[in-house]
């Protein structure tokens, strides 16, 4: 029997929900998995949209999966052949075998600002309801340093400054990292996600 696929877009859900809750604690502990925006604690008054900022092909999502999973080339190739054989498809390209080189051609397809810009419109004309906090969660595989997160940071607060709603908290997974960026005081916390962490997140959110 081929199973549904796990690999469309409440997967990334569920890994930051799942994350949110590791790294970041009580607060997150209760968010749920919904629509509009995908991550809610409606008891807190909390919306979190989650969204991704990489090239729209399926080799590149699948890599991006695969890193998010904290495996090994080897381990890829020896998982497809199991997906294969059982039925389950996940979304992913069976003819299509994960390679050293494919992380080398990593490049962010759709810029920061541009799915910054996309989301500040639509929390704005109440795409995402009524939230007393909303928090947006960008995936990334650009390698962001210090200064590049501080850039990003400035740009959110300056594009919400005239805006009546705004987004509190930014969080940016390049998925060895997680930064916590508070978009009221200006500033951010970094999390390490070791592979230990990204096999477990991975795991909780295929189920």
């Amino acid at each position: 029997m081929v199973m549904t696929s796990k690999y469309d877009t409440c997967f990334f859900e569920r890994y930051a929900m799942y994350s949110l809750e590791a790294l970041l604690g009580e607060r997150y502990a209760h968010l749920v998995n919904a629509d509009r925006p995908d991550l809610q604690d409606e008891e807190q008054g909390i919306g979190i949209e989650v969204t991704r900022a990489i090239t729209e092909d399926k080799n590149v999502a699948n890599s991006l999966i695969n890193e998010m999973a904290g495996r090994t080339v080897k381990e890829v190739d020896e998982d497809l052949l199991k997906i294969q054989e059982s039925g389950y498809s996940y979304g992913l390209d069976l003819n299509y075998s994960v390679g050293s080189n494919e992380y080398n051609y990593w490049a962010l397809a759709l810029p920061m600002k541009r799915i910054l810009e996309s989301k500040l419109w639509k929390v704005n004309n109440g795409f995402y309801g009524d939230f007393k906090e909303f928090g947006l969660y960008v995936f990334t595989k650009y390698d962001l340093v210090a200064d590049e997160v501080n850039e990003i940071i400035g740009f959110m607060m300056d594009a919400q400054q005239s805006r009546p709603v705004r987004y509190e908290h930014l969080f940016i997974s390049q998925i060895e990292t997680l930064f916590d960026c508070d978009l009221r005081q200006g500033d951010f916390d970094c999390f390490p996600i070791d592979s230990r962490l990204r096999r477990k997140f991975y795991y909780k959110a295929i189920k």
